[in-house]
């Protein structure tokens, strides 16, 4: 097991939070791809991505890890978006459907198994109290599962959340 004063890891979901499915996000919207960015086979809504997330993400002082089905296009065609480094990238099993109880998210079990104990926040808009509970009942570490509204995408509301978890749990 970890120590808890080890800087957690906040894994991160990429359709909703950070390309929110609202009709408008009200966010300055991203510039163009330059000729260093591939991989968007013009997917219209990479626009939506605030060009600022980056910094606020990182500025957290968590260790960033991908938690996307996108999963390696995430460095490729968010990441650099966004303003974030290449990150580390939860790798999905080929066959994930039918695991755990019903209502359990897919992604639950492998990202505590990831975490080996370790705290974590777990960004993301498919988080459900099943999720919280499964967590709760199975992970030894301090966590966070935090939903986002997948309309409006990470706010200043969710990110003063993720700050205030962060201070209260993990001294500095």
């Amino acid at each position: 097991m970890t120590s808890t004063t080890e800087r957690p890891l906040l894994f991160l979901d990429i359709d909703g939070p950070l390309i929110p499915f609202g009709a408008s996000s009200g966010r300055p919207q991203a510039a163009a791809a330059d000729a260093s960015t591939s991989g968007d086979q013009g997917n219209p809504l990479l626009t939506r991505l605030d060009s600022g997330l980056g910094s606020r993400l990182t500025a957290l002082g968590c260790h960033l890890v991908w938690a996307t089905t996108w999963m390696e296009e995430a460095n490729k065609v968010v990441s650099p978006r966004v303003g974030l480094p290449r990150l580390p990238v939860v790798e999905w099993p080929a066959s994930y459907a039918d695991e755990g109880p019903r209502g359990l998210h897919w992604k639950t079990r492998h990202l505590v198994e990831w975490a080996n104990g370790r705290p974590f926040i777990w960004v993301d808009d498919e988080i459900s109290a099943m999720d919280r509970l499964w967590v709760d009942a199975s992970h030894s570490g301090l966590s966070l599962l935090h939903r986002v509204d997948p309309v409006k995408g990470l706010t200043d509301t969710d990110f003063t959340a993720l700050a205030d978890w962060l201070r209260l749990v993990i001294p500095r």
